[in-house]
């Protein structure tokens, strides 16, 4: 028998770039690590707001019991029809270590509440206990900050990192801190020989995400790596917590900060999250990017700056059943967006004009991008003048954007073992068995005795063939 190494081809799934929500990534820590994460008030009040409303209903009601409730009451508060869902809630809570199975009198099995975690809800819904909020300074700034500033500063500093990634230099140069969180989230890349970053598949589908997605998205791989820097995790993220429940507008001291903390502040103030006019003020004000942190990638905050900032970074795209695309905007950086999946044709001071092809729709593909990722960015940012007679994007426009990636979505190569070459009939059917017996067997075909197992489970049936040809010499 002969065995060789070759590709497998099945179905294709194009990979889309993996962006947790708050209960996701919390899923992800250790268990020492979330129990003293729930020591924060503001922890747990963001944790319970992002839970499902029935979570949360059970929360309340168990909230004010110091002892485990039985199951079978618990399971008498939803209807014989909300089963499935009451457990995916007992998976949820059990997960975010917010409750826990315990053994009752008379060996009745209950839910106790992780009495961490309800005290400091308590504490954080009634008031009481230890102040976790934030303070204002005692002085008034005497150059204060309007939301309509703090906006159009934190959007100039994420507009940074995001022309880095496209490749214009337009804007100041992004600190190394930023440079490192790129290269460790795979959004950017340095070739073997070369000095300069290049931006990665990641790179471009986190280009077309929205603006809280990537913020979100951006602040995790910060997370990831922040004690390397020396910082505690716990630290940092109880007060990106405290930053979701603060004011925009208000101003908060700096003087009850830890060092760690301090530093961290200025990782916030580079990614446009604080503003702080300078580090010896002892004042910072929490930008609009900040304030729904906690909600992760779930809850768009783009819409809201749009209001509120210049009319710039209102919705700007018009596109025609011409498969024509007009921009009115002399951002380089939206320009450069664009110009990821159309053609660009005309170019005036105030507005560009490009076309969707077939071509440009399958570069942007061959570089990540998704089909559903260019629909949802041209929906995004349609402009106003499109919502007077819906739909804002032509379904033609949607559907050939689809139809075109169907055209490449048709196969995966991985690896996998041939099997061929066999004595006989009766040793083909042998090992063939074995390998569908253990769910590696990918792929055969009697004509020319050949079979295909996966790479996993090729040494498993190497093992097998040899101890068979063994006992059949014999």
């Amino acid at each position: 028998m002969f065995v060789s190494r070759r590709d497998v081809g099945g179905v294709d799934q194009q990979k889309t770039l993996d962006c947790k929500d708050l209960h996701s990534y919390l899923k992800t820590l250790p268990a020492t690590v979330l129990d003293r994460l729930y020591n924060h008030p503001a922890t747990c009040l963001a944790v319970f707001r992002e839970l499902p409303e029935l979570s949360r209903l059970y929360i309340m009601r168990i909230l004010f019991v110091d002892q485990a409730v039985p199951k079978a009451i618990m399971g008498s508060w939803v209807s014989p029809n909300s089963a499935k869902e009451l457990e995916d809630i007992v998976k949820l809570l059990t997960e975010l270590r917010l409750w826990q199975e315990v053994e009752m009198q008379g060996g009745l099995k209950g839910w106790l509440l992780n009495p961490t975690f309800r005290r400091n809800l308590k504490g954080a819904l009634l008031g009481g206990g230890n102040d976790w909020s934030m303070k204002p300074p005692t002085d008034t700034d005497p150059k204060a900050r309007g939301i309509a500033i703090l906006d159009e500063y934190a959007m100039g500093r994420w507009e940074c990192v995001l022309h880095f990634m496209v490749g214009s230099h337009q804007h100041e140069v992004i600190s190394s801190d930023a440079l490192q969180i790129l290269q460790h989230a795979g959004l950017m890349k340095k070739e073997p020989g070369e000095n300069q970053l290049t931006i990665t598949r990641d790179g471009f589908q986190f280009l077309l995400m929205d603006t809280s997605a990537q913020v979100w998205y951006f602040l995790l791989q910060y997370l990831d790596t922040a004690t390397a820097r020396g910082l505690d995790l716990i630290d940092c993220l109880g007060f990106l917590f405290q930053l979701s429940f603060s004011t925009l507008g208000q101003d908060y001291s700096t003087d009850l900060m830890t060092e760690g903390l301090q530093k961290f502040l200025q990782h916030l103030r580079e990614f446009g999250l604080v503003y702080q006019r300078k580090r010896k003020d002892g004042r910072f004000y929490p930008t609009r990017l900040a304030l729904d942190i906690a909600s992760g990638p779930k809850k768009s905050m783009l819409n809201t700056m749009k209001a509120t900032s210049s009319n710039q970074s209102s919705g700007y795209i018009i596109v025609e059943t011409n498969y024509r695309v007009y921009a009115y905007t002399d951002s380089s950086l939206q320009v450069a967006l664009i110009a990821l999946f159309c053609e660009l044709m005309y170019r005036f001071p105030n507005l560009v004009v490009g076309i969707i092809t077939r071509e440009s729709i399958r570069q942007a593909l061959r570089s990540g991008i998704t089909a559903d990722q260019i629909v949802s960015f041209l929906r995004q940012h349609a402009h106003p003048e499109c919502y007077k007679e819906p739909p804002v994007l032509p379904s033609t426009i949607a559907d050939q954007i689809k139809l075109w990636a169907i055209e490449r979505d048709r196969f995966i190569y991985k690896d996998g073992v041939l099997y061929n070459q066999f004595d006989s009939q009766a040793d083909f059917e042998i090992l063939k068995n074995y390998a569908q017996e253990r769910g590696v067997l990918v792929w055969h075909t009697i004509q020319g005795r050949k079979m295909v197992v996966t790479k996993e489970g090729h040494e498993e049936v190497r093992k097998f063939w040899k101890r068979h040809s063994r006992n059949g010499s014999m």
